[in-house]
């Protein structure tokens, strides 16, 4: 049965993104990582935020913008959006309803990962049971604004269970488990 997990890329003070979106931050944070190299090998689908979809990209002017992982992985995304584009995209499904969403992308993944890219889509899993684990990569950075990792306000915590803890020179790993 495929997983939901979700995987990402924080500063230290909890922002995934500068304000507007601005994922120029990450580049210079990017590097060899074991986790996610292994990671990479093991994601079967995508589910995918729309803005994160059509936002700003750490590989900007490179030949690995606009692929998933740099260009490490391809395979089928599913885009969660009430507004699709007029015009298809290639292995990119647009879904409206997070079920049908969670539903194809896991039926997508064939027992393999369906990882979730994007803060919003990840609290919208959380909030409706669904997801199961987290990958947060702490960058040594402070941004002070921004997309926050989890921002429910005035909501209730979400307890997790730790996986594991690791460390490359660029980055710490925490991987959890979503305690139900």
């Amino acid at each position: 049965m495929s997983r939901l997990l979700y995987s990402v890329t924080m500063s230290a003070d909890g922002f995934v993104a500068g304000p507007g979106g601005d994922m120029s931050w990450l580049t210079p944070h990017l590097g060899p990582n074991p986790v996610v190299d292994e990671l990479i090998g093991e994601v079967g689908a995508l589910l995918v935020g729309r803005r994160t979809f059509g936002g700003d990209d750490p590989h900007r002017g490179t030949e690995k913008e606009g692929k998933a992982f740099g260009g490490g992985w391809d395979g089928p995304q599913f885009v969660l959006t009430h507004h699709a584009p007029s015009a298809p995209v290639p292995g990119v499904t647009f879904v409206g309803d997070l079920a049908r969403a969670v539903a194809a992308a896991k039926e997508a993944a064939g027992g393999k990962y369906v990882n979730v890219l994007g803060a919003d889509v990840a609290r919208q899993c959380l909030e409706a049971g669904v997801l199961d684990e987290v990958l947060t990569i702490v960058a040594p950075v402070l941004l002070g604004d921004g997309v926050r990792l989890f921002d429910r306000p005035g909501g209730t915590g979400v307890r997790l269970e730790r996986l594991s803890v690791g460390h490359v020179p660029h980055a710490t790993n925490l991987w959890y488990r979503v305690a139900r």
